[in-house]
């Protein structure tokens, strides 16, 4: 399984107030998108993420997103090393992604472009 990267999950108040923060920091311009009631904007490697609380209780469990380059293969290397994936694979606007419990408890999300 290759793994291209990761992306920290950063749960905040006020989206519009923290946006021109990473922007600076991570030296570009937001994507933004909104996701089950979630808004959501990818800067640099942060993914910031404003909701209503019971959506962000659950996205605060994932402590990150790694890119890779399938998340098939990412499924059977997972499953393989005894990770229980609770979520996927599944098609989503940009790829396609899964979510796994490590055997440690840590809950990761894996996505790929599809």
């Amino acid at each position: 399984m290759e793994i291209l990267g990761a992306t920290l999950r950063v749960c905040v108040d006020d989206l519009e107030t923290a946006v021109p923060f990473y922007e600076r920091l991570a030296g570009g311009r937001a994507l933004r998108f909104e996701r089950g009631g979630v808004q959501v904007a990818a800067v640099g490697c942060f993914l910031l993420m404003s909701g209503p609380e019971a959506e962000l209780e659950v996205l605060r469990k994932v402590a990150a997103t790694i890119a890779v380059k399938d998340v098939e293969e990412a499924h059977r290397v997972l499953t393989e090393l005894g990770a229980r994936v609770v979520a996927g694979p599944l098609a989503t606007p940009a790829g396609r992604n899964l979510i796994a419990v490590h055997p440690d408890g840590a809950m990761y999300e894996y996505v790929d472009r599809g």
